[in-house]
């Protein structure tokens, strides 16, 4: 039967995200189909789906190796329907709503009107990576970044690690407009992805002062994240356990009073990062975003004498698509 079928599946976050990643897997099936993921209840907020698109029905033989991908739901069928003959990819960018997150105005291609006064627009389509500026991770990173700013801090080196669609070294591009900004992430299909949304939003790509660097990079093990150090801000909005792995390596990378955003944890992991982060010299500033999705601020007291940064390798176990920027 040809028109669009979708196949969707009960999954976690964590499947969902690896799901919208790059899936070697997958790769036989053709035509490629397309990974939506979404979180039906904020209140749940490991309780996720995902839909899978296809241009015509799949056989069973492919619902079944997407299936035997989700290992949460092993025990429940997944759905499989046919659409209505109508242009499912408008329909999805139009009911992705605009965010407002401190001066950034997020919004779709889909999105006709015009931007509140006073704002910084930034598009951003909802696709393969994430970072549509919809989850409180990311609307919580931006408010944070918007508030630094407003504070008078001024960054001139920025890493921006697990950068999904780009979102937030865009926004640091906008706030800081002089700086050296490199932002990476596991999953090429995401740094592809970012510069072309680099390039919708009319932002320059490139190694100078003034452009972002795009690097695809397990955490931080990239020898040009590492030459650039020492960074003076550092923004990771990933997962919880990568943002513990990655402490010492963020460590390494950070200035002597340098800030760190972190985001992509929950509520009940904050104390766990946070100690993790402490155990290598930094204290938390502030606290914000929600209570489900707390952003944190954290700043590098001053080391003393012998007290260097330790060398780390920066890599992270994170699976590809394991990013938290949504």
């Amino acid at each position: 039967m040809t028109g669009t079928w979708t196949l969707t599946i009960s999954c976690t976050r964590a499947e969902a995200e690896a799901m919208t990643g790059e899936v070697p897997a997958l790769s036989g099936i053709e035509p490629a189909p397309t990974f939506v993921a979404s979180e039906p209840d904020e209140s749940r907020p490991d309780d996720w789906l995902i839909t899978a698109y296809f241009e015509g029905k799949p056989d069973m033989a492919t619902v079944a190796l997407i299936h035997s991908l989700v290992p949460s739901a092993a025990r429940r069928a997944p759905q499989l329907e046919k659409l209505p003959d109508e242009d499912w990819v408008t329909m999805s960018q139009s009911a992705l709503a605009p965010v407002h997150a401190g001066r950034f105005f997020v919004h779709t291609s889909a999105f006709a009107g015009t931007a509140p006064e006073g704002t910084t627009p930034i598009r951003i389509d909802a696709g393969q990576a994430f970072g549509t500026g919809g989850h409180d991770t990311t609307s919580g990173c931006l408010s944070q970044l918007d508030r630094l700013h407003r504070y008078g801090q001024r960054f001139r080196r920025i890493a921006d690690i697990g950068t999904g669609t780009g979102i937030l070294a865009f926004a640091a591009q906008h706030l800081w407009p002089h700086a050296r900004i490199i932002a990476s992430d596991i999953d090429p299909v995401s740094v592809a992805f970012a510069q072309d949304y680099a390039a919708i939003n009319g932002l320059r790509t490139g190694r100078a002062a003034g452009q972002i660097t795009l690097v695809t990079a397990s955490g931080t093990d990239h020898p040009l994240i590492r030459r650039r150090a020492p960074y003076d801000l550092i923004i990771a909005n990933i997962l919880a356990g990568p943002l513990i792995e990655l402490a010492p390596a963020i460590d390494a990378l950070i200035a002597d009073g340098g800030s760190v955003i972190l985001a992509g944890l929950l509520g009940r992991q904050q104390d766990a990062v946070v100690a993790a982060y402490r155990a290598h010299g930094f204290r938390l500033d502030s606290a914000s975003g929600s209570v489900d999705w707390p952003t944190l601020h954290l700043v590098r007291r001053a080391r003393r004498g012998h007290q260097r940064p330790v060398r780390a390798s920066g890599r992270t176990s994170q699976p590809p698509g394991d990013f938290g920027t949504w």
